[in-house]
Formats: C-alpha cells, structure tokens, sequence
C-alpha cells in the first residue's frame, strides 16, 4: 500500500486533513460499512475462537460493534481486544472500530457500579456530583475499550404514563439541560481524545408519546419543539460539546424523525449547531417499514434516512451496508451523502483517539473495578431521597423500638436495579437465552445465546449481592432497630394469599412502627413490572394489590412511614396519603435502601427534590410546572368558579421541587436589580437562613415568567438553582445572575430572540413556593440570536 494510503496516520496533520485522505482511500463498501454495527459474535466467538464468518465480515471494514456485556470485566477486555485487532489487522485499511455500550447511570458491564437511576439523580440538583458519576463511567469504559455511551437521556418527560419517565431527568427542560451539560462534560472530558463519545437521546420530542405509549408520535408545534424540546441538547452541544446524538423512534408532525431532514439536519444542524454524528436508535430503519409504513423496502428506508441525516445504523445493517451501496450503484443515492456520513464517523474515531490507541488495557483489576464509585453512588443515593410528608414521625429513635417493614419493596433488593442498568440486561438475556422472553426493541436473540456461556447461573438477586453487595431495605433498617420483622403482604401487581396478607397485616399491628414499603418497578419485558421500555401505563394509579394492603395496613393504626419506590409519579390512596410520614426513593441501585433507612433514622438528612410533578389523578395528565400562561393549573379561574374540575383541584398533590427536611429554612429579599438590556444581565438576591435545630441543606429555585410578548409563553420557567448547606441558625446570600439569553423564544414571525419585556420572578423552595417575589424590565431593541450566543444557566454565587 503506497504511502498516501496510509497518510491518515500521520499524526501531525489535522485531523480534517486525516479524514481526507483516509476518504479518499476508501471503497463505496468500506464506506457504506463505516456506517453500521455488527454483532459482537460476528466477530468473535465467547471462546475467542473465530466466527466461520468472520473472514466475510472484515471484507466489509465494519463500522461499530453493537451493545453487549457480560459478567467477568477480565473477559470482557479480553473480548474487546480479540475484536479489534481482527478488523485493525485483517482489514484492508484497518480503520479500527468505535464499540459502544449503553451507560445511562453506569457502564452496563459485569461488576461495575452502578448509581442512582436518570430521574434520582435529577433528584439530587446535583451537577457537579453527575459530571463525577459520568467521568467514572468514561475512565470504566476507556480501560474495557468502549468509546461511545449511549447516553445520556435528554427527553423532557411530561407524561408519567411513558414507560421510561425513570431514564430522564424529568419534566423541566432547565433541570434536564444542567444535568446534561453535566454527564456530557464528565464523559468527554475536556479533550475527547481522553473521553468517550456521548451520544444524547433521543432526538427529538419521544417523551412527548402520544398517550404515554411508547414508540408513539409527538403531537406538538415547532415553536414548542425548539423551545422546550431541544433545549437540554442545544445546552450539551453548545456548553459541552457533544459528540453524538442518537435519533428517537417516534413520528413528529407525522414524519419519523429518522426520516425527517427537517429535524436532523435543519434543526439539528442548522439552528442548533450540531457538528457531531446522528447514531441510530435500534432498528430505526427496520421500523420505517414494518412499523411506521413509509417505506416499503429496506432500500427505500434507508434511502430516507441516509438524505436525512441519519448518519449510522445499530445494531446491525437493514438499510445501509449492503443495501446502501446496491442504493449509491444504482444512482438512487447520491455518493455525497454518503460521504458526509463517513466524514462525520470518521473525524470521531480521530477526535476520540482510536487510531493511536484503540485498544482497551492490557489486564484489568476486577477487585478495583468493583470498588469504583461506591462512595459516589452512595452519596447521590442519599440526596435523591425526598422527603414529602413528616408529621413528627421522623426521625425514628432506634433503640426502642418494633419496627415491621411490610410490602412489596420490603425485601427485594433486586427492583432498585431497571431497565439500562446491568443487572436488569443480565436478567433479560437469561430469560431469552431460556426461551421465557421474545425479542425487545433492538435486542437480537442472537446475543443472548452469545451470552449463554458468559453468563452463571445466578439469579438477580444474588447477582446484585454478591457482586454490588446491595441489601434490601428490611435488612437496612435492622441495621438501626434492634427489634424488626419483615413481611411482603402483596407483590407488586398482584395479591399473595390470605395467610401471607395477615402475616404482615399482623406485623403492622404488633409494632412500635411499620415501614410500609409499596412502588413499582421496571424491567425488560420479563417479570412483574409496572414502568420500563415498553411497559407503559393507562391509569398511574399504585397497583390495587398495594392499595389493598395500605389500607389494611393503614386500619391497625400503628404510627406508619410509607416508602414509595418508583421511577415515576403514581397517585396515591388516602391510606398512603394519610400516613405519618412519606418518603419518595427512586430506582437507587446498590445503596437505594440504605439511602432510605439513613433517611428513616436520622443518619442523612433529606435533601431530594422532585424532578417531576404528582397529579392527584391520572385524569390530568400532563401536568407539569411550566404551562403555558393561561393553560392547565396555571389558568386563572373564571369569576364565579371555583374550580378548573369539578370534582377535583386542578393544581399537582405535589408540585416540582418539592421535597422537606428535618429542619426548617426561611427565604427572605435583598434589594435586587430592576432592569437590563437584552444584552445584559441582572442580578436577584435572596437571604436563605436555617432556623431549626440540626444542620441540612436548602435549594432555592428561582422562576420566571415573561409577560409581554407575541406567543404565549410558560407562567413560569426555572432559571436557576443553588444547594446550600447550612448549620444550625446560619443564613447565606445566594445571588442569580440572570442573562437576558435566558429568556429567548421562538417569536411569532418564528425568530429565536430576546425582546422587551416585563420580567416577574420569584424564588421559592419548589415550583408553587413565592417565598420572596419581584420584578425587573428587559430594555432595548430586541436581539435576533443564534445558539451559539446562547447563555443557557445563571451564574450562581453563594456567600
């Protein structure tokens, strides 16, 4: 091979020079196999041996490997490097491959840490310890050889019937946008060439599913897609620079949105400043056409997705490959599109260094790896507790009491583990390697007899003990309470017989205290469920097995703290409503029980806040903090009306950010700022003072609500937020530096700018709190501006 073939390594030229030249020596083949994933066990087989096909896929040069893990971190290396050495050496250019893994809320990997699910750490309001969790997950996943994750979720979840609610950051597009910003800049660290590849999901509006269910259209208004929609991606790819973005499955204004050049390239690209690759959900390409009937052949779909901008196909080829070139032979598809794809593919394999390094570690300390971010998932475990009800109750004295820990979640520390965690992957390829589960969305069957031989047999739970070393919430308690009792009384979904009923009936009647510990639970389509992929809900109701057993449970009037476990909002009965005390934990993984049984006993004080609204019923779903002016709960009522329902408050049981401590705080004003320009700032002021007696933490939220202005805008949008941690009568000044970018729109003639307006603000301690209010007057003529000129945080100072 001549020595311009091989200009690409050369490491002195820029890496768009690279790119040129590795362009220029490319097949059609190879570049149309530049776009796609193979399977792992295309490649290798679990005994390292060589697949009989193996010579036929490297004539191709693929692209990427597909998702997979298995339980030993030693084999794994070990099976990574047997994959990429076969394409770097037995491919003609040896263009080495980009493997990625699913990483929402730690490495999907045997044995390595897991942390809170996406909405608990949403619960935490804290950033700076998600940029943490992400940079562990970026050294886990560079030393096993993986480059891209597929994460974060950035989909703002406005309707708690979707499955998948417990991925995200929940329904506010600011908290979401800081959180993303956050994982973005821990994963790809400040130079990519050290960090993996983030890959943002999913493009555009798919939390916005038509009736919660997933894979649904997004029934919504361009003004309301770039507004609120795209707004915690446009803050990754402008405060972080993200890297990849991956495409949802779902139709917006009919249209897929891998199909839709309007999104991907005009939105994306255009207006939002995307310089990055679009990487295919699972089977994108395969759904054009069996689901979504916009095409009637693999050719044709990937024939709209490659014009587009859909620049890969996951998991492996249906459209693109093969199919593609036959596509660009036959003049359907212009060659230039192709080119573009393999451009942006490419300039990522040298921007995250793959071509000088793009083997994993030579050997990997098991006993380190399981050691990694303990500490930290324990600690965000803790702040995602929120605490919504305490009539005195909490925090328990240990020492003199019986306390029995009834329900479903009492003792099953495998439910603290969902879907994208990889207890819960291991779990769904035992049960398709049994033949017990069908095919999920994107999962070949093909990989769970792969895994087969990878995987013991051992059961979740034991799984999750032996190697996270996680305990359930039962014996978390007794950690505290010399006298304890455990007893289920239901399942999740379902009633357990008349004598396992009374047996925890009569715990709760027998104790000093019960523990009721109710909530749901997500999984990949095996096993008792009620959130995850696919399992989606019409009514968000606690199971009536549980709602039987509260009220039972509620009737013997022992003091009663209840634990709702959930990755979602649920309505709640009286029971549960009327209880002592109410605690809302989220999927936390390993430490999730221990996080709550600190909580109960005064070891942590709560700190959680909700990242989502809870409806009092199903009935008002969506409701979420920022309706438009007007709209929903935030609709003025009528003169003579008292009520927007008749047989109900209009307003949530429980409104964003809210979430008690074993202490009290006060909010009080200091003189702010009453006007900028629209290219200026101002600065608001608040006092926050602890005036109980033990130390803990407030978050003020600072919300806005533009009052002027041609489209009706939020009633109110989070601007800002600070964790204060304050002793015993301490107070500190928390100053918000407002932008004036913050309060850029979509005008009526669909211009993004910032115009004179009317501000009013307030601060509070959740989303309905007014603790202190004001206002202050956007001056000037008004400002058309890009998303690079964007300001999408305050600054924060507090002192």
């Amino acid at each position: 091979m001549s020595d311009l073939a091989h200009a690409h390594l050369n490491t002195s030229l820029p890496v768009e020079a690279r790119v040129d030249h590795l362009l220029h020596a490319m097949t059609l083949q190879e570049k149309c196999h530049q776009l796609v994933s193979v399977a792992p066990w295309a490649l290798v087989n679990p005994d390292g041996s060589e697949p009989e096909a193996l010579a036929e896929t490297l004539k191709s040069s693929p692209g990427h490997v597909s998702n997979f893990g298995i339980d030993d971190p030693a084999e794994l290396v070990r099976l990574v490097g047997l994959m990429q050495r076969r394409v770097i050496e037995g491919t003609r250019l040896g263009i080495p491959l980009l493997i990625h893994a699913e990483a929402l809320n730690g490495f999907l990997a045997g044995q390595h840490m897991v942390f809170p699910t996406g909405i608990g750490l949403a619960a935490t309001w804290s950033p700076e310890l998600v940029e943490a969790m992400a940079d562990i997950i970026r050294q886990q996943m560079r030393r096993a050889g993986f480059r891209q994750a597929l994460a974060p979720v950035m989909d703002v979840a406005l309707d708690p019937r979707w499955g998948r609610v417990h991925e995200t950051y929940g329904e506010d597009p600011y908290l979401s946008a800081a959180m993303s910003v956050a994982y973005t800049r821990g994963l790809q660290s400040k130079n990519l060439r050290d960090g993996i590849i983030a890959t943002a999901k999913h493009f555009l509006a798919y939390g916005l599913a038509e009736s919660g269910v997933n894979l649904s259209g997004a029934e919504t208004g361009a003004r309301r897609l770039r507004d609120v929609f795209a707004f915690p991606f446009e803050a990754a790819i402008q405060d972080a620079g993200l890297a990849s973005v991956m495409n949802g499955y779902a139709d917006v204004d009919r249209v897929p949105v891998a199909a839709s050049r309007e999104i991907l390239t005009d939105l994306l690209r255009g207006t939002l400043g995307f310089d990055g690759f679009v990487s295919s959900d699972y089977m994108t390409i395969e759904q054009m056409v069996d689901r979504q009937r916009v095409a009637t052949t693999p050719a044709e779909a990937g024939r709209l997705a490659i014009t587009a901008g859909l620049d890969t196909e996951f998991p492996t080829p249906f459209g693109y490959g093969d199919t593609l070139v036959s596509e660009v032979e036959h003049g359907n598809v212009a060659v230039e599109l192709v080119d573009t794809a393999v451009r942006r593919i490419l300039t990522a394999k040298f921007r995250v260094g793959l071509f000088e390094n793009p083997y994993p570690a030579e050997r990997i300390d098991v006993a380190e790896v399981a050691e990694e971010g303990r500490g930290l998932s324990q600690e965000l475990a803790r702040r995602s507790v929120v605490l919504a009800k305490n009539d005195g109750l909490l925090p328990l004295d240990s020492d003199r009491l019986r306390i029995a820990v009834v329900g479903p979640h009492a003792d099953a520390v495998g439910l603290q583990f969902p879907t994208y965690t990889y207890p819960a992957f291991r779990e769904m390829m035992t049960a398709m390697s049994s033949g017990a589960l069908g095919n999920m969305v994107g999962a070949d069957p093909g990989m769970a007899r792969w895994n087969e031989s990878l995987l013991p047999a051992v059961g979740a739970a034991d799984y999750v003990r032996s190697t996270l070393h996680a305990r359930a919430l039962f014996e978390e308690v007794s950690r505290f309470a010399s006298s304890t009792v455990c007893a289920a009384g239901s399942t999740l979904t379902d009633d357990l017989d008349s004598d396992e009923f009374d047996q925890a009936v009569n715990a709760a009647a027998e104790a000093d205290v019960v523990v009721l510990a109710l909530g749901g639970a997500s999984l990949w389509f095996n096993g008792e469920r009620t959130e995850g992929e696919g399992s989606d809900s019409a009514d968000i109701a606690l199971p009536a097995a549980q709602v039987r057993l509260a009220d039972a449970v509620a009737a013997t009037g022992t003091p009663m703290v209840v634990v709702m476990v959930q990755g979602r909002a649920y309505t709640l009965p009286d029971s549960v409503l009327g209880a002592d005390a109410l605690l809302i934990s989220t999927y936390g993984g390993p430490f999730g029980p221990k996080a709550v049984a600190d909580v109960i006993f005064g070891a942590v004080n709560p700190s959680g806040k909700l990242p989502y609204s809870i409806p009092r019923h199903t009935g008002q779903i969506p409701v979420y903090h920022h309706k438009v002016a007007g709209s929903g709960h935030r609709n003025p009522l009528p003169p003579g009306v008292e009520h927007l329902y008749l047989d109900m408050d209009a307003s949530p049981l429980l409104p964003f950010g809210y979430g008690l401590s074993f202490t009290d705080f006060t909010l009080t004003s200091v003189q702010s700022e009453k006007s900028m320009d629209t290219h200026g700032s101002v600065q608001i002021h608040a006092l926050a003072t602890n005036t109980g007696r033990r130390s803990g933490v407030v978050t003020p939220q600072i919300y806005l609500r533009a009052n002027t202005s041609g489209v009706s805008r939020p009633a109110q949008q989070l601007a800002g937020f600070a964790r204060v941690e304050l002793a015993p009568g301490e107070s500190k000044q928390i100053t918000f530096e407002i932008h004036a970018e913050q309060l850029a729109y979509t005008n009526l003639a669909r211009e993004f700018v910032i115009e004179p307006s009317d501000v009013d603000w307030f601060i509070g301690l959740d989303s309905d709190d007014k603790a202190i209010a004001g206002a202050f007057r956007v001056e000037g003529a008004p400002r058309p501006l890009t998303s690079a000129e964007r300001k999408f945080f305050s600054d924060v100072t507090v002192r």
